[in-house]
C-alpha cells in the first residue's frame, strides 16, 4: 500500500528552481532514505511531503488523501494526526519535561489527557527513558533528546515518520543507536519512514536509497 505519492513536484524560490519535477512513492512499512549533496532539494521535498511547505506544481497524497487545496487549519489538523517529524535539532520545548514534550501532539489533537500520557510513558519506556520522564531537555544528553523527539513523533501513531538529518547532530555511537531504533520500530509496528541523511552507512541499510541531485531524482 502506498503511504506517500508525490507526482510532478516543482518548487522555486525566486529564480532558483529547487525541485524540477519529482515523482516519489513510499510504501507502508518501508524505511526509505533520501541522499545527495547539500542543495539538491532533499529537505525541500521532505517539507513539501510533510505539508510544511507547498509545491508550485504537482500533487501530494498521504495514504490516498490529497493534500493540495486543503485549508490551512484542515492541513494543520491532518499533519498533526497523520505525519510525525524528527529534526536534526530536536525542537523540544525547553520549559517542558520529556513526558510533556511527548504528550504535546496528542493533546493538540484533542485526545484524552490520560490516554496520551499512558501512550507517552509507553514510548519513553520503550526508548529507554522511563527514568527521564520529568527531566527537561537541558538535563538530557543529545541522544536522549533525540529519542524524546522520536517518541513525540510516534505519539499519534501517524501514517509516516519524516526525519530530516535526525543523526546529524549526534556522535557515531548515538547515530548508530538511533538508526537501529528506526528499524526496530518499523519491525515492531510496521511504521513507515522517509529520512533525509548524509550518513552513507545508514542509507546503505535502508530498504531503498533514493539519490537526488540538482532538484531531480538521479
Amino acid at each position: 500500500m502506498k503511504v506517500i505519492e508525490a507526482n510532478g513536484i516543482r518548487k522555486a524560490y525566486g529564480t532558483l528552481e529547487v525541485l524540477k519535477g519529482i515523482d516519489l512513492t513510499v510504501n507502508k512499512g518501508e524505511v526509505v532514505t533520501l541522499v545527495g549533496p547539500s542543495g539538491s532539494g532533499k529537505s525541500t521535498l521532505l517539507h513539501i511531503i510533510g505539508s510544511l511547505d507547498k509545491p508550485d506544481a504537482g500533487e501530494i497524497r498521504i495514504n490516498g488523501t490529497l493534500l493540495n487545496g486543503m485549508k490551512d487549519k484542515t492541513l494543520s489538523q491532518f499533519r498533526n494526526r497523520h505525519i510525525g517529524f524528527v529534526f536534526q535539532f530536536h525542537h523540544l520545548l525547553p520549559e517542558f519535561s520529556a513526558l510533556e514534550n511527548v504528550c504535546m501532539p496528542g493533546m493538540i489533537s484533542g485526545r484524552p489527557i490520560k490516554e496520551v500520557e499512558t501512550e507517552a510513558k509507553k514510548w519513553l519506556e520503550r526508548l529507554g527513558l522511563s527514568h527521564r520522564l520529568s527531566h527537561k531537555p537541558s538535563e538530557l544528553s543529545g541522544g536522549e533528546q533525540q529519542r524524546v523527539a522520536v517518541a513525540r513523533a510516534l505519539i499519534n501513531n501517524p501514517d509516516i515518520i519524516l526525519a530530516d538529518e535526525p543523526s546529524g547532530n549526534l556522535d557515531t555511537h548515538n547515530s548508530r543507536e538511533l538508526h537501529r531504533l528506526f528499524f526496530d520500530i518499523r519491525n515492531e509496528t510496521g511504521q513507515t519512514f522517509l529520512i533525509v541523511t548524509h550518513n552513507e552507512e545508514f542509507a546503505g541499510l535502508s530498504d531503498r536509497k533514493i539519490a537526488m541531485a540538482d532538484g531531480l531524482i538521479s
